[in-house]
């Protein structure tokens, strides 16, 4: 599968919006420019991969300007702060924007799971 970006980071924490959302992310630095937006992408970790809805861009709901990768890891528990990550993005699923609830965001959020699930055929 041919990816359209990849990013390689260590993994820092985030503001932990991600987790109390119920979808923990694993965050890197954004190094280069990649379109903002959801993709199904990958994440490889000591050697094994993941699927991964992972986001890019800045998180507009929270008012947020600084912009990173943050990758919701499939079944996926490991406490890997400060661990080297690959990041792989396949496919755009759709462009950031700014959600007027956070129970909006969160509705948004299942859906793109499952466009990810669907595009890496996952059901």
């Amino acid at each position: 599968m041919k990816e359209l970006f990849s990013v390689k980071g260590i993994v820092t924490k985030g503001q932990g919006q991600g987790k109390l959302l119920g979808f923990p992310t694993a965050n890197i630095p954004l190094v280069g420019t990649i379109p903002e937006g959801i993709y199904a992408g990958s994440v490889e970790i000591d050697g094994n991969t993941y699927y991964s809805a992972s986001f890019v861009g800045s998180a507009k709901t929270f008012q947020r300007t600084d912009v990173k990768v943050e990758s919701f890891i499939f079944d996926f528990a490991d406490d890997i702060y400060g661990k080297s990550i690959t990041v792989r993005l396949y496919k755009k699923i759709r462009d950031n924007k700014k959600f007027a609830s956070v129970e909006e965001l969160v509705d948004q959020i299942k859906k793109d799971v499952e466009a990810v699930r669907q595009f890496f055929s996952l059901q």
